[in-house]
């Protein structure tokens, strides 16, 4: 792990598990201050005593990013660099998912993303510095059936991120998106589990069969320490492209979707 010499102070939102937690663990490791934000207060005691004991500079708190007493926190907290990170997902046909579920998602990886960009954003433009980093995916650029209400939050996130780029750009604010591919962290089989709750195959009119397409992006995930290893990489450059797709296969594989559309037929 290479360890940086400009080091900088470093938020991260959902940092609770998964890529989130990892990035941050990995960005302190190479020797940043790293200010790791947590979903749940369970997730806290055992974030903090994991930092202290392996003498990492984390601090660990709670902040659900759609609590806005919990968003206020930012305030408090000078950083050089803010991680959109925190996200949920649920999938589902789009002409029978629950419209209240694809609400909750937009709330967490869209809404929210907003209310603390523009905290960020406003720290940033008045030191006329900073950057803001959004988790987004490989499908905020592409979509697969079932996947609909999480790729659309992501295609929402897109939007924001690059209209922010240009808005910010004179204010000496930089603004960049990563867009991980599927990789195994849990979160890609929970989203697809979620459906269980509301799917009933005698009553919607959906095939199983159908849903279990979608489903097999779940066999052809990869090594999460890959994607963590180019988030740590890639956060707390000063220069570096505005959207980073990883990995390479998954990048190739949205140039190729995106191509395909022009062609696409009804």
């Amino acid at each position: 792990m290479a360890i940086f010499s400009n080091k900088k102070t470093i938020f991260i939102t959902g940092a609770g598990s998964g890529l989130g937690k990892g990035t941050a663990i990995g960005l302190a490791r190479a020797g940043h201050k790293v200010i790791a934000t947590v979903e749940t207060i369970s997730q806290v005691p055992e974030f903090r005593e994991y930092a202290k004991s392996e003498g990492l500079d984390i601090l660990v708190f709670k902040l659900d990013v759609n609590n806005p007493l919990d968003r206020a926190q930012v305030e408090e907290h000078d950083f050089d660099i803010f991680v959109n990170n925190a996200a949920i997902g649920h999938t589902g046909p789009f002409a029978e998912v629950p419209v209240d579920n694809v609400r909750q998602v937009f709330e967490t990886n869209f809404f929210s993303s907003i209310e603390l960009a523009q905290i960020a954003a406003r720290k940033f433009v008045a030191k006329k510095k900073g950057k803001i980093v959004f988790t987004s995916s490989i499908a905020g650029l592409s979509v697969n059936p079932f996947l609909g209400p999480y790729c659309a939050s992501k295609h929402a996130l897109e939007a924001l991120a690059q209209a922010l780029q240009q808005e910010l750009e004179n204010y000496g604010v930089q603004v960049a998106t990563i867009n991980p591919g599927p990789y195994k962290t849990g979160f890609n089989d929970m989203m697809f589990e979620e459906k269980e709750k509301w799917y009933d195959e005698k009553t919607n009119f959906t095939k199983r069969s159908d849903l279990a397409k979608g489903e097999q992006m779940l066999a052809q995930q990869f090594d999460p320490q890959d994607m963590i290893d180019k988030m740590v990489e890639i956060i707390p450059q000063d220069k570096h492209a505005f959207r980073t797709v990883w990995p390479e296969a998954s990048e190739q594989q949205v140039k190729e979707y995106q191509a395909k559309l022009w062609e696409q037929k009804i």
